[in-house]
């Protein structure tokens, strides 16, 4: 078999891999990890990391094939710059064949890096929607070295493949918060009605005043009125403390 051909099902075997991740119980970091394992293993690197922006906007590091590639993404965030940091900012491809070279572009993190050199070399690509970056996919390599085109092309669209799945996740939490909140809202109006329905009863009177005078108490003493109702409904607030105070407000 071809180097060509190993590349192509090893390729393969990769978004098979990652695909799965999508599926059924669906973890956001088991995909990262693979994908910085299968990125290494097809990009010809030695380690590789993953940093992710959070809701502030900061980077962190989600995902590191080994101890040596989380403690240089570490020291660039430390040091507030460097090339994996440049790539999110620019939501850009950074590629430095030999980091030795660019103290005069990242000082503090190049001569913490030179002080115990893990790596020489890195190609940092974007992961990225409609031309904004969330995050980083960088690749380090022990030895000064360049990356042909064609794998760097390859390198960014597995960052695709994480920025998919990244945006799969965040949409899966907006639906489940949104579905709560739809739920709870469901929840709260059934209570409310019950609690209309006990003002009514024990005051004779419609359900349209029983709501504007459960509505009344729960503003008056600046409370939920779904608390208010469902104090009601389950008696430890008495019907009479409610038409007490919309009387005294009337």
């Amino acid at each position: 078999m071809s180097q060509q051909d190993s590349r192509e099902q090893s390729l393969a075997k990769a978004f098979v891999s990652l695909a799965d991740t999508l599926v059924d119980d669906y973890d956001v970091i088991e995909l990262l990890t693979r994908l910085v394992d299968h990125s290494v293993e097809l990009l010809d690197a030695d380690a590789g990391g993953i940093m992710l922006a959070d809701p502030h906007g900061q980077l962190r590091v989600v995902a590191a094939s080994s101890e040596d590639a989380e403690l240089t993404e570490l020291m660039q965030l430390q040091s507030d710059q460097g090339p994996c940091l440049d790539c999110f900012r620019q939501a850009a491809s950074v590629t430095v064949p030999d980091l030795a070279r660019e103290a005069s572009r990242w000082p503090v993190f190049v001569a913490a890096a030179m002080r115990r050199p893990l790596f020489r070399a890195v190609h940092a690509v974007p992961l990225r929607l409609r031309g904004e970056a969330v995050g980083a996919l960088n690749l380090w390599h022990r030895q000064p070295s360049s990356m042909p085109a064609t794998l760097l092309t390859l390198g960014q669209a597995l960052a695709d493949v994480a920025t998919i799945g990244i945006l799969q996740e965040r949409a899966i939490r907006r639906t489940e918060v949104l579905n709560e909140q739809l739920q709870g809202a469901l929840t709260s109006r059934v209570v409310i009605e019950q609690a209309k329905g006990v003002l009514a009863q024990h005051s004779g009177t419609s359900m349209d005043r029983s709501f504007d005078m459960l509505r009344r108490y729960a503003r008056s003493n600046r409370r939920r009125l779904a608390e208010v109702a469902r104090e009601l409904t389950d008696r430890t607030l008495s019907p009479d403390a409610v038409l007490g105070a919309a009387a005294s407000s009337d």
